[in-house]
Formats: C-alpha cells, structure tokens, sequence
C-alpha cells in the first residue's frame, strides 16, 4: 500500500467516524473542530475526505497477497 494509499485510508477512517457521531448523536465533530460546516476550513476536511474515499474505491480492485498467494499452483510431496 502506498503512502497516499495510507494517508486516504486515515481521511477515510476520519469520515466514517464523523458520520457515526453524526448519525447517533447529531453532533458533526469536524464543523465543532473548524467552525461549522460552511467554513472554509470545514469544506477543505470534507473535500479531502471525499477525494480519499475515491482514492480507496481503486482498493476494491486490488487484489490482496493473500488471494495471490492462494491463486498461485501448490506443489504436493
């Protein structure tokens, strides 16, 4: 996994937490952090996350070393 694999997974992971807080306690933690949603710097996280989740929908089609492993022909004694 590259670098900015990683670092999208991170954004990612930051949306997903943000959503949760948003859908069970309707507390949005990124516009509490940087000054409500139509801030710029609020639009900035939410635009980044958004770029990251695209980023990560090319690891649906990457197959893991683990499926290679198992794909590849096993020799028996």
């Amino acid at each position: 996994m590259s670098t900015i694999q990683r670092i999208a997974l991170v954004l990612t992971i930051i949306g997903a937490i943000n959503w949760g807080l948003i859908g069970f306690f309707q507390f949005d933690l990124v516009a509490a952090i940087f000054g409500g949603q139509s801030a710029a710097l609020s639009r900035i996280i939410y635009g980044l996350v958004g770029i990251a989740g695209l980023i990560n929908l090319g690891l649906l089609f990457v197959p893991s070393e683990q499926h290679e492993r198992e794909v590849e022909p096993r020799t028996t004694r």
